[in-house]
């Protein structure tokens, strides 16, 4: 049976594994496991079976915005409605904090498509929320604000966004 829940610290680990799994064909950014704990409260997962699956993390840019990543399901099991199950609560989830857009850097844009994301251009916020964002250390951040030092890692990825 398949379950949608919040990660825990134990599931750090099937995480890593996914993200790596996705990361080294080059994918998805690779993360430091350092940061996968620190996020884990960010992290929703997919358990099959009592087996972590499939994974996806909601990350609060702003007041109204937040970026959904790490979404990785289990090569063998695509094609199964786990990733739209993760994608369906990722998208409750940001409701429930009062989100109302949600931003995502992806290869999947056919994917993301179906859950109602559009791509864009540029980054949707207003210069003062920038400059604000700017302030930031975290690399998804600086990935959103399309700066130049993260060209390297996100060359050929597509930025869309989902209005709530």
């Amino acid at each position: 049976m398949l379950v949608i829940r919040p990660a825990k610290t134990c599931d750090v680990k099937a995480i890593r594994e996914l993200v790596d799994s996705y990361a080294a064909p080059g994918q998805m950014l690779a993360k430091e496991t350092v940061t996968l704990y620190e996020g884990v409260q960010e992290f929703t997962v997919a358990e099959l079976d009592g087996k972590v699956v499939g994974c996806g993390a909601l990350h609060t840019l702003w007041e109204d915005l937040a970026e959904v990543r790490t979404v990785a399901v289990k090569e063998s099991l695509h094609k199964q409605g786990i990733g739209n199950k993760l994608m369906e609560r990722i998208i409750e989830r940001a409701r429930e904090i009062g989100v109302e857009r949600i931003f995502c850097l992806t290869f999947q844009t056919e994917f993301f498509s179906r859950h109602g994301f559009v791509e864009i251009h540029g980054t949707p916020v207003d210069s003062d929320v920038y400059q604000q964002l700017l302030r930031s250390y975290d690399a998804g951040v600086a990935e959103f604000l399309d700066l130049e030092s993260v060209k390297p890692n996100t060359l050929g990825n597509t930025r869309m966004l989902l209005n709530l």
